[in-house]
């Protein structure tokens, strides 16, 4: 059930690799929680076989969750057993339009006390993220009328194993409470399609709309609305013209914050900024007690930030774990640490 937008081109050691989570954290958890045991070759050579794939297994420590996000720095995962779950005998799929982010986390809230384990996806999009993908993706359209309205973001909500009659409860309710201004619900598999394909058309539109600087970061659920306020003032202050396209799992937290040029602005000099609004959002991350990489991993491009934002204490546990394992330094050498 790892639903990814990726998916069909990733590979489940890819995504054990840096811990992924995607669209369907809420109801099956990431790809570590969706792991019973792998099988891992040591930089010594030695095989590790850790596959007896048991819910309980209290004998020492959980050695599979060291290799699963550690980016292939302590060894090579080679298998894994991995949970499976049955398909949902039905799935309900609905875009709600509102304000803003804060109408947006009382939407998730009232889904939350309404749909309970049902609640599968919960993906916010601002409306700079809407207006790219319908102007740059083909066959990408706005869930209602015409061009992008007036309505400050849309939020795209997935239920499993329950009926329409649910999902219009949720619906109706936040309608009824001034927590939405519009909603679609999918009455096909198509129309279920056509809503996540415009979600998912969001980081193909970014590059035809010039130069992209992204960030996967992820904070507290409740202080998410305060995170994409403050970000956005923060860099449309140091820059005037920046496209901010804000889209992500606000379920779990993760948002990804990514920023595209202004119109008419040279892509060379745009990305020449990359460092300076890197530190002005992953500052306010910290600040907010989130992470800066919530699912994309560390690899060399943020291994700096891993010294900035991660404690001593963090950092020496790391690399006493690294040298024990790895002495040498030759598991996948320059990455993370």
């Amino acid at each position: 059930p790892l639903s990814l937008g990726a998916e069909g081109r990733c590979q489940i050691g890819g995504n054990l690799s840096p811990t992924a989570g995607g669209g369907q954290v809420l109801r099956y958890g990431n790809a570590r929680d969706l792991t019973l045991g792998v099988e891992v070759v040591l930089p010594d050579g030695q095989i590790w076989d850790g596959l007896r794939g048991l819910r309980k297994d209290n004998t020492g420590y959980d050695l599979k969750n060291l290799f699963i996000g550690a980016e292939g720095t302590l060894g090579v995962i080679t298998a894994a057993v991995l949970k499976l779950f049955p398909l949902p005998h039905q799935r309900q799929t609905a875009v709600a339009a509102m304000a803003g982010a804060e109408q947006a986390l009382a939407l998730f809230q009232l889904a939350q006390g309404k749909a309970g384990d049902a609640l599968t996806a919960f993906e916010y999009i601002n409306r700079q993220s809407v207006e790219l993908a319908c102007a740059h993706v083909e066959g990408v359209s706005d869930p209602f009328t015409g061009p992008p309205g007036p309505h400050g973001c849309y939020v795209l909500i997935e239920l499993s194993g329950v009926g329409a009659d649910v999902m219009e409860d949720v619906l109706g309710a936040a309608l009824e409470e001034g927590v939405i201004e519009d909603a679609v619900i999918a009455a096909s598999d198509a129309q279920a399609q056509a809503l996540w394909r415009l979600r998912e058309a969001i980081p193909e539109a970014q590059p035809l709309a010039g130069a992209s600087i992204k960030h996967d970061v992820s904070v507290p659920v409740s202080k998410v609305p305060e995170f994409l306020s403050k970000a956005c003032k923060l860099v449309e202050n140091k820059m005037a013209g920046i496209r901010v396209c804000a889209f992500g799992h606000l379920g779990d937290g993760n948002i990804h914050f990514n920023l595209s040029q202004p119109v008419g602005m040279d892509g060379q000099a745009f990305l020449a900024e990359w460092e300076r609004f890197n530190r002005l959002v992953h500052d306010l991350v910290n600040d907010l007690g989130g992470s800066f990489s919530a699912e994309h991993g560390i690899g060399t491009l943020k291994r700096d930030d891993l010294v900035r934002y991660k404690s001593e204490t963090e950092l020496d546990l790391m690399r006493s774990i690294k040298n024990a394992i790895d002495p040498k330094g030759i598991m996948n050498p320059g990455k993370v640490l």
